[in-house]
């Protein structure tokens, strides 16, 4: 099972744009490694990876083998309300991940 760990700032104001950090455990392993037997370890790496907030896609990407094991992606987003974030991926091997969180942002009326 793939674990995430995803990391915003505590306090978000509506219409502030925020850098999302996001890790996932997994081997993303090439297909070139050879195990302790010599028998080639098989390719099995992130396919697609796809964020959305409220609904709306807001990062996609298609990583390939180049990319180390436990990737680490981060991007902006601008905070409009607060809304369910999602992240939903797929490897060779079809294993289908999600990790699921509530980005909170507040409204500030003066």
């Amino acid at each position: 099972m793939n674990r995430v760990r995803v990391q915003w700032p505590d306090n978000i104001s509506s219409g502030q744009v925020v850098k999302v950090r996001m890790l996932i455990q997994h081997p993303m392993d090439t297909g070139y490694l050879q195990d302790f037997s010599g028998k080639l370890v098989p390719r099995n790496v992130i396919q697609s990876l796809t964020c959305t907030l409220g609904g709306q896609e807001v990062f996609s990407v298609v990583p390939s083998s180049g990319v180390s094991a436990n990737p680490y992606f981060e991007f902006f987003v601008r905070a409009t309300n607060t809304a369910e974030f999602k992240i939903e991926w797929t490897d060779d091997k079809g294993a289908q991940g999600q990790h699921l969180q509530i980005f909170n942002v507040t409204s500030y009326t003066s």
